[in-house]
This record gives structure tokens, sequence and C-alpha cells, in this order.
């Protein structure tokens, strides 16, 4: 048996994903992190991602051996003029730019060991959104799989 450092991404949770927890036996589509899906951020150490979008008719299969949630701290610059709620006229539409936008914080990406993965992940609000202020959110669960020796990571790839 060996062990492939998986990333499953938050959003592939909340949309198609099923909650698990260590010592269960999964069957999920990876995709492996190489040319073909370059680095675009921090896989934080993965060799592979869940793509639950993709052909899935071939899963990889193993067991959860760990499950780390991985935390990332953002500032928010938050649009006070959307806390005041603007009722058009009748027929009107009123078009507001968007509320607010979210910057990571460097070096505050974190790792919190868990025994069961959660569909969904609960935000961390710092302080009273009236302005700039930090959140903490849920970017994945980094899991350790146990698969078959020479398991690909999804038909055809031999990584």
């Amino acid at each position: 048996m060996a062990l492939k450092t998986v990333f499953y991404e938050e959003w592939q949770m909340g949309c198609c994903g099923e909650p698990f927890s260590v010592g269960d036996e999964i069957g999920w589509p990876l995709v492996a992190l190489d040319e073909r899906r370059p680095p675009e951020g921090d896989w934080h150490g993965a060799e592979a991602w869940v793509e639950n979008h993709a052909d899935a008719t071939h899963p990889v299969t193993g067991r959860v051996r760990a499950i780390y949630l991985v935390h990332q701290e953002f500032t928010v610059d938050l649009d006070l003029r959307d806390l005041q709620r603007v009722s058009p006229p009748y027929g009107k539409v009123t078009l507001l730019a968007s509320g607010h936008s979210l910057e990571p914080v460097p070096g505050s990406v974190t790792r919190e060991p868990v025994d069961h993965c959660p569909k969904w992940f609960a935000e961390e609000d710092y302080a009273p959104p009236q302005g700039p202020h930090r959140v903490r959110r849920v970017l994945g669960a980094l899991v350790t799989l146990e698969v078959p020796d020479g398991t690909p990571h999804k038909p055809g790839d031999r990584h």
C-alpha cells in the first residue's frame, strides 16, 4: 500500500462531495498535480486533487488515514454602502458594485487535524462587518489516502 496526499477543495465538497471520516474507504476522481494543472496557488503539499466534475466512472479507491482542514485568514474590505438596502422604484433596476473584496493574509495558512470532514465549512468573522476586518475560512481538506501500490490518480495517469 502507498500513501497519497490529496487536496479536497471546499467548493468541491460543498457542491458534490460526501462527508468522510478517518478510516473510511472512499472512491474519488483524482487528478494529479502536473503540467496539465500547474499550481495556480498553494495546494498545501498535495500530489493530487479531487475533481467531482470530471470522469467519475473510474474513481481511485482508498482508505482515509488522516484529515487536516486547511484554514486561511483574509482581510475583508467591505463597501459600507451595501449595508444600506436600496429599494429601487417599481420597474427600475439599480446596479451596485460588489460589496466586498477578500485578500489573503500572508503566512496565515494553518492546518487543523480532524477525524471528520464536514460537507459545509463555517467562516469565522473576527469583527462586526462594518468596514475592514479579518475572516478565517477553510480552503479545503488535506487528506492522507492509503491506496494500492501503483494506483494512478486517474485512468491513464502514471504519476
